[in-house]
């Protein structure tokens, strides 16, 4: 085990992507999008970030753990991978491990609950054995859904006197933001969004200000969003045009007008136009402003189920 440096995000590319040949979950790994998740400005990659070799100095294993205040203490959220050739051979455990030490490490003065989360896709029984072995408990379920462009799409209908227009990051940060945590602070495990990550997120070489979408209210408040971007090596890997609807809400005090709705059609008739195929998008399953009954009613299908487990520290 060791920390990682700049030189090591081709070969962490290269392991995601081995991963990726076996698992199938559609998601490759490029250099330019590793470099800038871990350059986000929450993530301490020196402290934060290992990774394993074997024996001849090949890299095999992954583990990083994304650390956040929560309501009642601290969360930390642990991503790990481990090379097709080695699983289920220990190493997996050991990462674990290692990513709970850490959270406790960074947590030794914390009054509140620490809790460490991590994942696994349903049919992966052999990452779920493992972290129920462990001690973790699946709390959450998220699906991910998939729509065809090719069948019509509804006209999008915004309620009388609001105005859809695209998000301007340096103008629009604070407001966009406000409207960000006010939407989603009575959803699980919201963890609040800062001015500074937002600026870094539209600094991504595959953001697409065409497809940042804002309705804002006839007094000026920002109330409702939809971000989509296109992936465009996973597109060329896969051989299919995608587009991945990343993030859509509808804030507090303006929900049930069909804000929602509105920004959907609107999002999945601008993906259309770039020429994609289709439409996806990962959802709650029990989330409460009624989402997935939204996605279900313009025709999403669920297609996977990844399950969110957590241990208490």
């Amino acid at each position: 085990m060791r920390p990682c440096t700049d030189g090591d995000l081709g070969a962490i590319a290269e392991l995601f992507n081995a991963c990726e040949t076996v698992d199938q979950t559609g998601i490759w790994e490029t250099v330019e999008r590793l470099e800038q998740a871990l350059n986000t400005p929450s993530f301490n990659r020196a402290e934060n970030l290992r990774l394993w070799e074997n024996s001849e100095g090949e890299l095999v294993g992954y583990g990083s753990v994304w650390i956040d205040p929560s309501q009642d203490g601290i969360d930390g959220f642990l991503n790990f991978r481990v090379h097709p050739s080695v699983r289920n051979q220990g190493l997996e455990e050991e990462i674990i491990s290692w990513g709970e030490n850490r959270l406790k490490e960074a947590t030794k003065d914390c009054n509140g609950t620490v809790k460490l989360y991590s994942g696994a896709r349903s049919d992966r029984g052999d990452v779920i054995t493992i972290l129920q072995n462990l001690g973790f408990i699946a709390v959450r379920y998220f699906f991910r859904m998939k729509r065809s462009l090719a069948k019509p799409i509804d006209e999008p209908k915004f309620p009388e006197g609001f105005k859809l227009r695209i998000v301007e990051p340096e103008k629009d940060a604070m407001q966009w933001v406000e409207m960000f945590n006010q939407t989603f602070i009575d959803h699980w495990n919201h963890h609040d969004y800062t001015v500074e990550e937002f600026l870094h997120d539209c600094q991504h070489s595959e953001y697409n200000s065409d497809l940042n979408l804002i309705a804002i209210a006839p007094d000026g408040t920002f109330a409702a969003f939809c971000e989509s971007r296109i992936h465009a090596e996973d597109n060329k890997r896969n051989g299919r045009n995608e587009g991945w609807i990343g993030v859509l809400g509808t804030r507090r005090g303006f929900r049930q007008l069909g804000l929602g709705r509105a920004m959907l059609l609107t999002a999945m008739q601008h993906l259309k136009t770039k020429g994609m195929d289709s439409a996806i998008l990962g959802v709650d399953a029990e989330n409460p402003s009624g989402a997935l009954r939204l996605y279900e009613s313009v025709g999403f299908e669920k297609v996977l189920t990844n399950i969110s487990y957590v241990k208490n520290l």
